[in-house]
C-alpha cells in the first residue's frame, strides 16, 4: 500500500467556512485517519492555510496541524502544493484565482468564482487551455439568496 500526499493551499483560512466547515470538519479528519482509500493506496492531504493575519493563521493552524502563510505568492511557487482552495473574500477571488491558475495549481473555490459570467468563463478557458482540474463548492446552491 502506497500513501500519496497531496498538498492544498487553503486560502481564506481564518474565515469560518474555510476553518470550520472545510478544514474542522473534513480535510483536518480526513488526514488525522490516515487519508482516503484509493484502490490499494491512501491519499493523505497535506494542509497550507493561507490569509492575511499571521496572529488569527498561526492559532488556526496550531489546533489542527498545519502549516501556515501570509505569502500567498511563496506557497502558489511551492511544488508541494498542487491544490488551490479559495474561501477568502469575494471580491478578491477572481485576482487571487488568476495567480493560482498562472502557477498552474488545480483549483476548488468557494462560489462565485468571479464577478462576472464572462470573468468566470475566462478563468474557466484559462484554466482548461493548462490541463488543471478544477471545481466549486455546490452545497449551498439552490439556496433563495443565490438564486436570486
Amino acid at each position: 500500500m502506497a500513501t500519496t500526499t497531496i498538498g492544498i493551499i487553503l486560502n481564506g483560512a481564518t474565515g469560518r467556512i474555510c476553518s470550520t466547515q472545510h478544514v474542522a470538519n473534513a480535510l483536518a479528519p480526513i488526514r488525522d485517519e490516515g487519508g482516503l482509500p484509493a484502490g490499494d493506496d491512501r491519499i493523505v492531504p497535506r494542509l497550507m492555510l493561507a490569509g492575511r493575519n499571521a496572529e488569527k493563521l498561526a492559532a488556526v493552524a496550531k489546533s489542527y496541524g498545519a502549516e501556515w502563510t501570509i505569502d500567498l505568492d511563496k506557497a502558489l511557487a511551492d511544488p508541494a502544493f498542487t491544490v488551490f482552495f479559495d474561501a477568502a473574500a469575494t471580491s478578491q477571488r477572481q485576482s487571487v484565482l488568476e495567480r493560482a491558475v498562472a502557477a498552474g495549481k488545480h483549483i476548488y473555490s468557494e462560489k462565485p468564482v468571479a464577478l462576472s459570467v464572462d470573468k468566470g468563463l475566462e478563468l474557466l478557458r484559462a484554466m482548461n487551455a493548462k490541463g488543471l482540474k478544477h471545481g466549486a463548492v455546490e452545497d449551498k446552491l439552490g439556496l433563495p439568496g443565490l438564486q436570486k
